[in-house]
C-alpha cells in the first residue's frame, strides 16, 4: 500500500499518496469521478503548463505576484509544459469530471504549487509561511477554471493542428500531386453511379485527390485560426473579469504567442467566449470535413485496387501484410480500411462536440459545462487525422502503382466510348449502338466498323481515349 500524507483544501483534510505532486482537491476528484479511468489528454496538460507560466509572468509584470514566487511557478509550469511529469500519475483526473474542468485546473494548480515549493525548498504544509506558493492564491492568480480550462483547450488544439496535423496533410498533398503528374499519360475509364462513363486520365483523377488534400490543408489552417483566436482567459468566473487585472489577458496572450510561435488573441467578447463554444464547433467542423475528404480518397483507391482477377484492378496497392487467416495469398486494402474507421470516429467526435455545445446541454447561461469531453474529442480527432494522414501517404500512396494494361483494356471495352459519336450519329442512334454492342459482346469500334457507319479515320479520331479526356485542347 502506498504511504499517504495529509493535505488540506477549503473543505478540509484529505489523504493523498505520498509520492503524488497533487493535493486535496485533486484527490477528491479522483474519488468522485471513477468513470472512464482515463485522464484528460496529455496535450491539454502541456497547454495548461504553458498557460500557467504565461499567467505567472503576466502577474509578475503587473506587480501582482512576488517575483521570487512567480519565477518558481514559471519553472514548475515549464516542467509540466515539457512533459516532465506526464508519468507517475500526477494528473489522474478523469475526462468525465465537472463540466467546467475545475478539477483538472486545480490538479494543475496543485502540482505546480508543490513543485514550485520544492524548487523554493519550502514546506508546502506550513500554511503560516507567507512565502509558500499556494495553488489558488498564486498559481491561479487572476484566473478561474471557467476561463483557464477553455483557454487550455484552445492552446492544445491550435498547437496540435499547426505543428502535427498540418505537416502530415502537406506531405499527403505532395505525394498525391506527384502521382497525378507521373500518371497524366494513362487513360482509364471513368465511372459515375458505379457504372461505366467516359474516359479520364489517371492523372486527372489523382489531381482531384491532391486538390482534396490541398483543401484539407486550408481547413487545418482554419482549425488553427478558430482556436488561436478568441481565448477566454481574462473572463474569470462569468466573463466580467472579476479579480483580475484589465491588462492580464492581453499580456498572457503575448507570452503564449512568444512561447509557442502562434499568435494567440484575447476574446473580443468574454461572455460569449465562456458561455458558448461556437469556435470549437467551427474548428471541429473543419476536421470532420478533412475526415470526409480522406474517406473519399481511401474508398476510391480500395475499389480501384479490387481484384486481382474478379475486380476492377486498375491500381496495384502495396502488399504490406497477409489479408486473411484462412485464405492463402489474399491481400486486403488495410490502410484504406484504417482511414475509413478514422473517418467514422471523427464524425462521431463531431457529433459529441456539437451536442456538448448545444444550448440546454453544455452551454448554460454564463458557462459551458461539457468542456472536458469537448477537449478530449477534438484532440483525439486531430491525433487520429494526423497519424492516419501520415500512414496513408507512407504505406499506400507512395507505393501505389497503376495497372496500365488493365486500364487500356477496360477503356476499349467500355460502351460509353459511344458518347463521342453522339454529336455525329445522334443520341438515339448512339444508344442503339451501345445496347447492341453489349448484347453481341463486341466493342463500339468493332460494331461501327462492321456496319460502316463512319469513316474509319473519323472513327479513330473520335474514339481516341486521350482526346476524350481533353476535348477542348
Amino acid at each position: 500500500m502506498n504511504n499517504m500524507r495529509t493535505e488540506r483544501d477549503s473543505m478540509g483534510a484529505m489523504q493523498v499518496p505520498d509520492e503524488a505532486l497533487y493535493g486535496a482537491s485533486t484527490q477528491r476528484a479522483v474519488e468522485n469521478f471513477p468513470i472512464a479511468h482515463r485522464p484528460i489528454a496529455v496535450p491539454l496538460i502541456h497547454a495548461f503548463g504553458h498557460l500557467k507560466a504565461a499567467s505567472a509572468q503576466a502577474n509578475i509584470d503587473l506587480g501582482k505576484l512576488d517575483a521570487r514566487l512567480g519565477k518558481a511557478i514559471i519553472d514548475a509550469s515549464d516542467e509540466v509544459a515539457q512533459g516532465h511529469h506526464d508519468a507517475g500519475g500526477h494528473f489522474p483526473v478523469d475526462i468525465y469530471q465537472t463540466g467546467s474542468g475545475t478539477s483538472s485546473n486545480m490538479n494543475v494548480n496543485e502540482v505546480i504549487a508543490r513543485r514550485a515549493n520544492q524548487i523554493l525548498e519550502l514546506d508546502a504544509g506550513k500554511r503560516e509561511n507567507l512565502a509558500t506558493v499556494h495553488p489558488n492564491d498564486h498559481v491561479n492568480m487572476g484566473q478561474s477554471s471557467n476561463d483557464t480550462f477553455p483557454t487550455a483547450m484552445h492552446i492544445a488544439a491550435a498547437e496540435a493542428a499547426a505543428n502535427r496535423l498540418l505537416p502530415m496533410l502537406d506531405g499527403l498533398q505532395e505525394s498525391l500531386a506527384a502521382k497525378a503528374a507521373a500518371w497524366d499519360d494513362i487513360v482509364k475509364i471513368g465511372r459515375t453511379h458505379l457504372m461505366d462513363a467516359t474516359p479520364i486520365r489517371v492523372g486527372q483523377v489523382f489531381s482531384g485527390y491532391a486538390a482534396q488534400a490541398e483543401y484539407s490543408v486550408r481547413r487545418a489552417m482554419s482549425v488553427v485560426e478558430a482556436c488561436r483566436n478568441n481565448l477566454p482567459i481574462g473572463g474569470t468566473a462569468v466573463g466580467t473579469g472579476i479579480n483580475t487585472h484589465p491588462d492580464f489577458a492581453r499580456r498572457v496572450c503575448a507570452v503564449l504567442s512568444q512561447r509557442l510561435g502562434l499568435k494567440f488573441v484575447e476574446a473580443t467578447n468574454h461572455p460569449e467566449a465562456q458561455a458558448a463554444k461556437d469556435s470549437f464547433v467551427e474548428a471541429h467542423g473543419h476536421l470532420r470535413t478533412i475526415a470526409v475528404s480522406l474517406s473519399k480518397i481511401a474508398n476510391d483507391i480500395r475499389h480501384l485496387g479490387s481484384g486481382p482477377r474478379c475486380g476492377i484492378f486498375e491500381l496495384l496497392l502495396p502488399e504490406i501484410q497477409p489479408g486473411s487467416s484462412i485464405m492463402p495469398g489474399k491481400v486486403n486494402p488495410v490502410i484504406c480500411e484504417s482511414v475509413m474507421q478514422v473517418a467514422c470516429r471523427v464524425i462521431g467526435n463531431d457529433a459529441t462536440i456539437t451536442t456538448a455545445a448545444l444550448g440546454g446541454i453544455g452551454s448554460l447561461f454564463e458557462l459551458n459545462v461539457a468542456m472536458p469531453v469537448m477537449a478530449e474529442a477534438i484532440l483525439e480527432s486531430i491525433q487520429l487525422l494526423t497519424n492516419v494522414s501520415d500512414v496513408l501517404r507512407r504505406k499506400l500512396i507512395d507505393g501505389l502503382e497503376v495497372n496500365r494494361q488493365r486500364c487500356e483494356a477496360l477503356v476499349e471495352q467500355s460502351l460509353m466510348m459511344v458518347t463521342a459519336l453522339a454529336p455525329v450519329l445522334g443520341y438515339d442512334k448512339a444508344a442503339t449502338i451501345a445496347k447492341r454492342a453489349f448484347k453481341e459482346g463486341t466493342t463500339i469500334r468493332e460494331l461501327v466498323t462492321a456496319e460502316k457507319l463512319m469513316d474509319p479515320a473519323k472513327l479513330d479520331e473520335l474514339l481516341d481515349p486521350r482526346r476524350q479526356t481533353q476535348p477542348h485542347e
